[in-house]
């Protein structure tokens, strides 16, 4: 097994190190990826024997190893922020949450308050078609289907929409400067 083992890394050790140094454009970085790569092919080279297309098998190990690692430092980086040793903030006050403030909540009632009102302004066929695609969520054939049109009118009228939409934010400078500035 240890013969079989130097022989595949002889053969293919220079493609996954190019392979991972492409990946990564890091030399320190593929060599870490190289490492877990060989960790695993070790791990599993009991089915060496039964592998028909070795390249493929390890070409996949190695994509799948590094999307691994790209996930968990984007999950980390998400969540812990680098901290100095002077501060005096618990880490776990760094880390951001997904629930709304009070007045983040606020601003954006308001906010749909404003858009609402705009969009009621709108003639009857626009506002339709804004609230079948934003509000309840059709698709384009939903929509078309419901009110009795082509696909291709329907992308219209929402391009229309919008366009008369954001002319009205922008005839009301207030609601121009809270919504969209």
């Amino acid at each position: 097994m240890k013969n079989n083992l130097d022989d595949l890394y002889e053969e293919y050790g220079r493609y996954i190190y190019h392979l991972c140094l492409k990946l990564t454009r890091n030399k320190e970085e593929a060599e870490d990826v190289m490492q877990d790569v060989w960790v695993k092919v070790i791990r599993y080279s009991d089915r060496l024997d039964t592998i028909d297309h070795l390249k493929g098998w390890l070409t996949t190990i190695c994509m799948n190893t590094f999307r691994d690692r790209y996930r968990k430092n984007v999950r980390h980086s998400e969540h812990v922020m680098n901290q100095p040793p002077t501060l005096d903030v618990p880490i776990l006050d760094l880390v951001p949450s997904n629930t709304l403030t009070p007045g983040e909540i606020v601003e954006q009632n308001d906010i749909q308050s404003i858009v609402r009102q705009k969009i009621d302004k709108l003639d009857e066929i626009y506002k339709t078609t804004l609230e079948y695609f934003y509000v309840y969520q059709y698709s384009l054939n939903e929509i078309a289907e419901e009110m009795k049109v082509s696909i291709g009118t329907v992308k219209s009228r929402l391009f229309r929409a919008r366009k008369y939409l954001k002319e009205l934010l922008v005839e009301d400078k207030a609601a121009y400067e809270y919504v969209i500035a």
